[in-house]
């Protein structure tokens, strides 16, 4: 308890401090909640006036670990507002809905895979190609590269099911063997994009 320690720098701990050394009388001591004390519940009442009719918030000294605690869960959930509600992202949040603090440990190759790289598919949508088709006659996506293409057997993970496309790309994501793969495949029709043209 801040106002029973004698080193406490909180200015109204050291007051009570003070005022507990005056008065011998009073003894400070816990009290369970709810347990009928006319006292606590007094203390109680007071402290709910104090919180609805008391001195504003922006008044009140704060230590600096509990605003920045505050600001924290206050960024995070705007964040996380913003994330769910946005319109640019949507592979990656079928895949991370959540954000953190934390790194995700998502390099280039790994966005890649959710969509965003030298895939026909995505360079036709930006205008970059005129066909969507890779070159071995099916539409060029991550997932025909990751799955079926011939021309990258050697790294294919295991087919998704279909209809459960989000839920196989996060296990593929965080699989760390299926991982790899797809960070080799990038990395092949990254140096091979003449390869990967339609015919």
């Amino acid at each position: 308890m801040a106002s029973s320690n004698s080193k406490s720098t909180n200015q109204t701990a050291r007051q009570i401090f003070k005022i507990l050394l005056i008065n011998a009388r009073i003894k400070v001591s816990w009290v369970k909640a709810l347990a009928g004390n006319t006292g606590n519940e007094r203390a109680d009442q007071l402290a709910k006036d104090a919180t609805q009719h008391g001195q504003p918030y922006s008044l009140t000294k704060l230590p600096k670990p509990h605003i920045k605690g505050l600001l924290r869960k206050s960024m995070l959930e705007e964040w996380q507002t913003s994330w769910k509600n946005g319109d640019a992202g949507r592979q990656i949040y079928n895949i991370i809905s959540s954000v953190s603090l934390r790194p995700a440990n998502w390099i280039r190759d790994d966005v890649i895979f959710s969509q965003h790289g030298p895939f026909p598919a995505y360079l036709k949508r930006f205008f970059l190609s005129d066909s969507d088709y890779c070159s071995c006659g099916e539409i060029g996506t991550a997932l025909h590269y990751a799955t079926e293409c011939i021309f990258t057997v050697s790294w294919h993970v295991r087919k998704l099911v279909p209809n459960f496309e989000q839920e196989w790309r996060k296990i593929v994501t965080n699989n760390l063997v299926s991982r790899n793969k797809i960070r080799r495949i990038g990395k092949f029709i990254s140096e091979n994009r003449y390869f990967f043209r339609p015919p």
